[in-house]
């Protein structure tokens, strides 16, 4: 069992100890900043901190002895030429279904560096960072500098390689709602998954794309979003436009992936080669954004169920976990040492982890909740907390 947990939080890093059996948090580091994302890199306990700064855009953050002190990282950056082609947001009016228009070109930047994946025991300093506006990064030297994985940013579904020149197909990707708060509706990937048996073998999800699949180390790519089903359009079937909320797999049957999706709960057992739908609406499992999958048992999953895209909050202003064992096929709900009245959290995508048999997730509402029994019982670990962003164990 892990004895480190790191918050990202819209005040700072909240980092808990677990000492003599009791979790405490330490002071705050990054005070007043916002930290979109927070973990520790497994392979040398590097602590990593995503920083959304108001005024001076995105940073990463680093620490080297446990977080005692931190160092800022250089700043990802798209090379000169990177484009993309703008999408608006849906108006009233909007018809899905008519003729494109001319593509409008927009240089690219950083807006926001939404989640971080490290690389695999032999691959020493390899990281990945998933950003608004759909950029992938890769590091290869502990994050000291950056590469944008060009296959990713120039494929065809989102307009082939704009670095050449105008667009050679439909830029078939959508833009998220998170990327609001930058003045944009373009995509974020917020969620990296290196297959630890196969490193080479790396699944992103994009909101609003889906999901993508790359078997040769990020030089090609392919979309994996057969099965997937989007309410919102007239072909809920479509390729592409899917909104997975986040994605992970179970790190002992990689094979096994899991989405919390905008639509309902999905899951794969192929590799994310097909995709089914497993929601159970009338045990309230169907809309939220975290999910986290067993270490051991790809079948076993949890999500923190909230009430509907229109009512981000708790079902009925009870909080609750649940948990399918086999595969999605039933669902059980928890409840023990979670309020059951007057509660309005809603826990975001990263608010959600799992270390062996221990879960914690946290909510903005600024509510930490720990449970060690497999989700079955909680205990809160406070409750004035800054809005949690990411929840992940050390």
């Amino acid at each position: 069992m892990s004895d480190m947990l790191i918050l990202g939080t819209r005040k700072g890093t909240v980092i808990f100890d677990r000492t003599k059996g009791a979790w405490r948090p330490r002071p705050i580091a990054h005070a007043g900043i916002p930290v979109c994302y927070a973990a520790r890199d497994p392979r040398d306990g590097t602590l990593w901190a995503s920083l959304d700064h108001g005024h001076w855009g995105p940073k990463l953050s680093r620490s080297r002895d446990g977080g005692e002190t931190w160092e800022d990282v250089s700043s990802l950056k798209y090379p000169e030429g990177a484009r993309y082609i703008v999408k608006y947001l849906p108006t009233p009016d909007f018809d899905p279904e008519a003729p494109v228009g001319q593509a409008e070109y927009q240089h690219a930047t950083v807006f926001k560096i939404w989640h971080l994946a490290f690389g695999s025991a032999e691959q020493a300093g390899r990281i990945y960072a998933g950003t608004i506006p759909g950029g992938l990064f890769v590091s290869d030297d502990g994050g000291d500098s950056w590469t944008l994985n060009r296959p990713l940013w120039n494929h065809e579904s989102r307009g082939g390689d704009l670095f050449a020149g105008e667009a050679t197909s439909e830029n078939r990707w959508g833009g998220t709602p998170a990327s609001i708060d930058y003045g944009v509706f373009e995509p974020g990937i917020h969620s990296v998954v290196v297959d630890p048996r196969d490193p080479n073998r790396i699944h992103v999800a994009v909101s609003s794309a889906g999901v993508l699949e790359s078997a040769d180390g990020g030089r090609t790519w392919l979309g994996r979003n057969g099965g997937l089903l989007m309410d919102y359009l007239p072909n809920p079937a479509a390729d592409w436009g899917h909104d997975p909320h986040f994605m992970t797999h179970c790190c002992g049957q990689p094979e096994h992936l899991w989405q919390q999706n905008h639509c309902g709960v999905f899951y794969s057992d192929d590799g994310a080669r097909h995709w089914r739908k497993v929601s159970l609406p009338d045990a309230g499992v169907h809309f939220g954004f975290p999910i986290a999958v067993d270490e051991r048992d790809g079948r076993i999953a949890w999500v923190v169920p909230a009430r509907a895209d229109s009512e981000r909050m708790a079902i009925g202003g009870g909080l609750c976990v649940a948990r399918t064992t086999d595969g999605g096929q039933t669902w059980q709900t928890f409840r023990a040492g979670l309020p059951q009245e007057h509660a309005y959290d809603i826990v975001l995508r990263h608010g959600l982890d799992i270390a062996g048999d221990c879960l914690c997730f946290a909510s903005t509402t600024g509510n930490v909740y720990l449970s060690e029994d497999r989700g079955e019982t909680w205990q809160c670990l406070g409750n004035h907390f800054p809005p949690v962003y990411s929840v992940r164990f050390g």
